[in-house]
């Protein structure tokens, strides 16, 4: 188990055979295009948006706190698979994490620059811990309960309740793609606008739902339909976009074979210009599509597994060479004893504060 990733070959001893291709691939776009992250970040990027002072102050106490402080990177411990997944099948592995405060500690220990969770959760420790490290609340979930399990996105909080029990920041999630995401990008939307007003930042989770994308591949994670779902992100003024990591390409056409209708427009140059099947490339699109990085990137480190640590290094490893701001970690850490979790949070932000790590 690496304790300190400072020393290269500890990174390329978890990057295995790709280790050599995806430490010094050079991107098809360049990053000379590109916003990238830095110590600067709010006041070179955001000074110049309708953000007020307020939300600059926000977005500044995020990008100021835990290890990545002032780098322009950002390491989120998000815990709302209690909802999304239900508590059972989330923390049985770690049932300390029942506990809310459990929760807050890990991210607190970890060196987070946030910790992304629920109304309750956060509710539950406002008092003893709002003023210790960022809270994000996330305001809408899908829950597994009602039966049929259904999929969809619905509002749990309210921008002030996020507010009261000081917030930072809000999160949410649209599930692009869906038979509902209409309803889901104007909820948001005016949730965004809210928070906005009151002083908050704003992060959405981008993901794609619909089984139109699951063909031969799970086109779910194709870089041309994540990134438009990242540009519709952004269009409601998402400071911050999550989404993730992509695995493959040619979204929008594969769907249009396997149905035989017509789906979506794009156009040929993405693919043979802006992309190829390279994951530094095809993450530097979703970038791209964050108007040019204007809005960080953060990419998300997927379920737990017997790989925890390899997968979460190649994912860090990616994000920040294509130019993205950082990984939102949750399975990884948390379904782990509390101490890994906090070295699996430490070997993340290490490649994010080695120097050694470039943009591509």
């Amino acid at each position: 188990m690496v304790a300190s990733l400072s020393a290269p070959s500890a990174i390329e001893s978890l990057l295995g055979a790709e280790a050599e291709d995806l430490l010094s691939y050079q991107a098809k776009v360049s990053k000379d295009s590109l916003h990238l992250p830095g110590p600067d970040w709010v006041d070179r990027i955001f000074m110049q948006t309708d953000r007020s002072p307020q939300v600059l102050r926000s977005l500044q106490q995020l990008y100021s706190a835990g290890r990545l402080a002032n780098t322009g990177y950002l390491s989120i411990l998000p815990v709302d698979q209690g909802i999304e997944h239900s508590a059972g099948a989330s923390f049985a592995p770690n049932p300390i994490y029942f506990d809310s405060e459990n929760i807050i500690k890990l991210a607190i220990e970890a060196g987070c620059n946030a910790v992304a969770t629920t109304l309750g959760v956060l509710g539950s420790v406002s008092r003893k811990y709002a003023y210790k490290i960022p809270f994000i609340v996330k305001l809408n979930h899908n829950e597994l309960l009602t039966f049929p399990n259904q999929f969809d996105q619905i509002m749990f909080a309210s921008v002030e309740q996020a507010w009261n029990l000081g917030a930072v920041a809000v999160g949410a999630t649209i599930y692009f793609g869906s038979p509902e995401s209409g309803r889901q990008i104007q909820e948001v939307s005016r949730a965004f606008a809210r928070a906005h007003e009151l002083g908050m930042a704003t992060i959405l989770w981008c993901y794609l739902r619909n089984n139109a994308f699951k063909q031969d591949k799970d086109y779910h994670l194709a870089a041309d339909l994540t990134g438009q779902a990242n540009h519709i992100g952004v269009t409601i003024e998402a400071d911050i976009i999550k989404q993730k990591l992509p695995e493959l390409n040619n979204g929008y056409q594969a769907v249009a074979e396997a149905t035989g209708q017509s789906y979506g427009k794009t156009d040929k140059r993405v693919y043979s210009d802006l992309t190829s099947d390279h994951p530094i490339d095809l993450t530097r699109y979703q970038v791209l599509n964050c108007y040019a990085g204007r809005a960080g990137l953060i990419n998300s480190g997927g379920a737990s597994g017997k790989s925890d640590f390899a997968e979460a290094v190649r994912t860090a490893v990616i994000n920040k060479r294509a130019g993205g701001c950082g990984l939102i970690s949750g399975r990884k850490t948390f379904q782990r004893p509390f101490e890994e979790g906090v070295k699996l949070f430490h070997t993340i932000q290490d490649i994010y504060l080695s120097p050694e790590i470039t943009i591509a």
